[in-house]
């Protein structure tokens, strides 16, 4: 819990670097029995060399692992913050600051500590915010800086964690990076893929998990572990070169950045190790909503009927979806009239899109529509009455994406614009009872290579680098418009909506729901569909909400079936293709395996470890990969694919299970396998794959007589 105080020079000497404790020096605490870290404030009459907010103890009462080596503590290794403001670097622990108030806050699910700082010549104020969460080795961090002056404030170079982290000698610390699943040398910059680094010591174990929530390409993480021979330095940022982040603020006017979490941990330690901490942290406390009760089954149209979706197609495919168990049926793209507007393509749909809601109501199913956020027809009334709305290039001209459409142009999302696209989100979902809209399409940066930002004045950006986090926070904005009046719906935020292929970060999971993550081929015989899909699944989930992904295109009618099916449970359930072309048998098929599955999740919380299995590191084809998603209770699920592997067995390891023995069915065959233990595990059990089959799906139960 967190408590703060006013110490006692004996009580406080223990948190001071070296004992040094000045007069008037605080120390306060946010933790709870896994986490805990001490903050100190060390006025300017104390220590001389030592001034201001720094942490003084960050240790993992779980593992009995201390991160903060007091007696080799010195300036440069415990700033706390750093940031630019008119161009004087401002950092917590360097006289800047003088010390206002503290406060905590209590929460549903743990607890909060501020801590105000006051610049002693700038108009400006500083909130540091410290949480943490019941049942997690976690603290989550967030500033909020404030002008109180009656000028402008300019900023830059921000830099929300600033810490050395004492970890041992550097020559064991080892570092896994994009999204903590591949080794790199320990003197590293992280950029945007790297959503979450895992610094250990690889002789204890011991280590903290570094996750960002900055916005995509705005992300900047700065490890420097081999300057220095016991300590890592490390600043989580916004970047200031490719992508750089500046902020201006006018009079009384906030900005609260993005969070940052670190998160404790010890490889090889039972629930403790990073394959439990961090799925069980990133799916109960980042994901808004979907974890506890997992996520739905979703089709879309897109693939193989794109713009060419109708109404009597819609109505024959909503058939075979329903009898499958599918819950939310994605009109795609086609569906309306033009980029950026409601009107429904009447071409399309004679009779609009109430038929099609008055089926899937009837049916117990929602609609799903694809709304493109920022990319609009010219003569959408948007764009008609606001030209003034649209982002502009270098030259000052406006910004063209190309689209399934043509070219369409791309209104800035830090401008007026943004309330406008908040209100046709919510007028669709109010008129066409939506359950999911997957917003779509260009804003910051197109994925496929057009130039970020934008150049207009009289927007709210003051220059281009401002408009690159201001467009990242207008969509945000968008969405927390739409939860205020829609809490109940899944907002889907694409790759290409964050601009970049592939991306998954924290920051798109504070602004919405899921992530539309890739489109992989799946419309040919040989496509690299469901092993790509899995390439890109078992690379983020160490540290990413695994059923935050919707990674397309699966088709449901590919084959082998088995394969779709079991790809599709290792994330959130998508799929897509011509439903028509499956037989009676399969359809069936679907509907008990996914009765099965939506039945486990409800009652078993997979979503608390992800265990990638085999070649999972580089799928291919001649040799099997899998995973297990397990609950600490001992259930959970594993799937495992031989793709054209010559062994027909495949030897699971999973050391990190608890102490149980283990019953194991194929949900496939429906046969029980065997009894096994935590230990048969720890050295591998072998499975045989069915006879033609090269996929196994397996129910795990753990035993408890």
């Amino acid at each position: 819990m967190a408590s703060g105080c006013a110490c006692s020079p004996a009580l406080l000497a223990k948190a001071m670097i070296g004992g040094d404790a000045g007069e008037g020096a605080q120390s306060w605490t946010i933790g709870n029995e896994l986490i805990k870290r001490v903050i100190t404030y060390q006025p300017t009459t104390g220590n001389p060399h030592f001034a201001g907010l720094y942490t003084s103890q960050f240790s993992s009462l779980a593992t009995d692992a201390d991160f903060i080596s007091p007696q080799n503590l010195h300036q440069g290794f415990a700033q706390e913050f750093v940031f630019r403001c008119n161009e004087q670097t401002c950092t917590g622990n360097n006289a800047s600051f003088s010390f206002v108030a503290a406060d905590e806050t209590s929460l549903l699910n743990g607890k909060s500590l501020t801590i105000r700082l006051r610049h002693v010549q700038l108009p400006l104020e500083v909130d540091v915010v410290y949480t943490v969460y019941t049942g997690h080795p976690a603290i989550r961090k967030h500033l909020v800086l404030t002008n109180t002056g009656a000028t402008s404030l300019h900023f830059s170079h921000l830099n929300i964690e600033a810490l050395g982290i004492a970890l041992g000698p550097a020559s064991e610390i080892t570092l896994l990076t994009q999204y903590g699943a591949v080794p790199r040398e320990i003197f590293y910059t992280g950029r945007s893929e790297d959503a979450a680094l895992l610094i250990a010591n690889g002789h204890t174990g011991n280590g903290l998990a570094i996750v960002s929530e900055v916005p995509g390409y705005m992300k900047r993480t700065e490890v420097a572990g081999w300057d220095d021979a016991d300590h890592v330095k490390v600043g989580v940022l916004y970047d200031t070169d490719i992508m750089p982040f500046e902020r201006s603020l006018a009079t009384g006017e906030k900005f609260i950045s993005a969070s940052v979490s670190l998160i404790a941990f010890r490889n090889g330690d039972g629930f403790n190790d990073p394959h439990w901490a961090l799925p069980s942290y990133t799916a109960q406390v980042l994901m808004r909503r979907v974890d506890h009760m997992g996520a739905p089954w979703v089709y879309n149209t897109w693939e193989p009927f794109q713009r060419t979706i109708n109404h009597n197609l819609a109505l024959e495919l909503i058939e075979i979806a329903s009898v499958m168990g599918i819950d939310i049926f994605t009109i795609d793209d086609g569906w309306q009239q033009e980029y950026g507007d409601n009107i429904v393509n009447l071409t399309s749909f004679p009779k609009g899109l109430q038929p099609i809601v008055d089926v899937l109501t009837a049916k117990g199913m929602k609609l799903g529509l694809w709304i493109p956020i920022a990319s609009v027809g010219s003569t959408t009334p948007a764009y008609r009455e606001h030209p003034e709305w649209a982002a502009l290039d270098q030259e000052g001209k406006p910004k063209i994406t190309g689209t399934a459409a043509g070219p369409k142009a791309v209104m800035c999302m830090a401008s007026g614009y943004r309330d406008s696209a908040a209100a046709r989100i919510i007028d669709a979902i109010d008129r066409f009872k939506l359950g999911y809209v997957k917003l779509d399409l260009t804003t910051v940066f197109n994925a496929y290579g057009e130039a970020p930002g934008c150049w207009a004045k009289g927007h709210y950006h003051g220059n281009w680098a401002e408009s690159l986090n201001l467009i990242y926070e207008g969509v945000s904005y968008v969405t927390g418009k739409v939860y205020e009046k829609h809490p109940d719906v899944l907002l889907d935020l694409t790759f290409e909506l964050w601009g970049q292929k592939h991306i998954i970060d924290a920051g798109l999971l504070a602004a919405g729901d899921l992530d539309w993550l890739s489109n992989v081929d799946d419309d040919f015989a040989h496509s690299a569909g469901p092993l790509q899909a899995r390439q890109l699944l078992y690379s983020r989930a160490a540290s990413m909400p695994a059923e935050c992904m919707l990674i397309g295109n699966i088709h449901a009618e590919g084959t082998p079936i088995e394969e779709r099916f079991a790809t599709a449970i290792g994330s959130a359930p998508l799929f897509l293709g011509d439903l028509r072309k499956l037989t009676s048998s399969e359809r069936e098929w679907y509907h008990e395996k996914i009765a099965w599955f939506k039945n486990v999740r409800r009652t078993t919380r997979i979503s608390e470890s992800f265990f990638p299995l085999g070649s999972s590191l580089q799928t291919t084809s001649t040799a099997w990969d899998g995973f297990a998603r397990m609950a600490r209770s001992g259930n959970g699920v594993i799937a495992l694919f031989r793709n054209q592997a010559v062994d027909e067995h495949a030897t699971i390891k999973l050391p990190l299970l608890p102490a149980a023995r283990y019953k194991v069915r194929s949900v496939l065959t429906s046969k029980d396998i065997g009894i096994f233990t935590n230990a048969d595990f720890a050295r591998g059990v072998s499975f045989k794959f069915a006879e033609g089959k090269a996929v196994e799906v397996l129910e795990v139960s753990s035993v408890h007589s």
